[in-house]
């Protein structure tokens, strides 16, 4: 039984506005070591942060009301690149979809 849907839509170039204007302290609040890391180490990481910004929207919106913050949550990929999240103090099955293209990035979370 599903519990919560949620989707959200990014333009990358607004994202990087945001990091180009507030820098770390903005990279901080939203994403963890990790992610930056990975981000920052792809040939677009712009893309690849606006794709995490964009499954953290998704997540919140499909828990609802439930207090779940960005810093909460955890998006990684396996070995394949498929994306899943980890999320502190939650225990619940999320089916997490991810693309992007140059322009925008895209994602839906599934409870």
């Amino acid at each position: 039984m599903n519990k919560g849907i949620g989707i959200d839509i990014v333009e990358i170039s607004r994202l990087k506005r945001a990091i180009d204007k507030w820098g770390d302290s903005f990279l901080n609040r939203v994403f963890n070591k990790k992610e930056i890391d990975y981000s920052m180490q792809k040939r677009f990481p712009f893309q690849h942060l606006a794709a995490r910004f964009a499954a953290k929207e998704a997540i919140i919106k499909a828990f609802g009301n439930s207090p779940v913050t960005f810093k909460d949550i955890e998006i990684i990929n396996d070995k394949f690149g498929k994306p899943s999240c980890r999320i502190n103090r939650k225990k619940n099955h999320i089916h997490l979809s991810i693309a992007h293209t140059d322009k925008y990035a895209i994602a839906t979370a599934v409870i």
